[in-house]
């Protein structure tokens, strides 16, 4: 019986934990997007790498720093909110041509 309920409390444990994990995970990171590119210059020494546009009319960019080898990705939303998307390290420029077989001119 200790068993049982030993096992029941580890497994609420584990749900809330999980539920925690959730809900940090879909906190709103956004704001005007002044803001966001000022904190990625200021604070990472970012600039904008590549852009494009997003099937929801949202711009995707690419920001990253060179020097420290951070990156981030945003979307601005046509309401001129940018979100973070995704952020990480050892970002490096790689310049490669596609092989002939997808389309690269021969």
């Amino acid at each position: 019986m200790k068993q049982e309920l030993f096992g029941l409390s580890l497994g609420f444990a584990a749900l809330l934990f999980a539920t925690e994990i959730a809900s940090a995970q879909s906190r709103n990171q956004c704001a005007e997007r002044t803001m966001v590119i000022e904190r990625l210059t200021q604070k990472y020494g970012e600039t904008r790498q590549s852009m494009g546009l997003a099937a929801n009319n949202g711009i995707v960019e690419m920001h990253a720093s060179a020097e420290t080898g951070s990156w981030t990705i945003t979307v601005t939303h046509p309401n001129g909110i940018t979100c973070l998307v995704a952020a990480g390290t050892s970002f490096e420029t790689i310049e490669e041509e596609l092989p002939a077989a997808l389309g690269a001119p021969a």
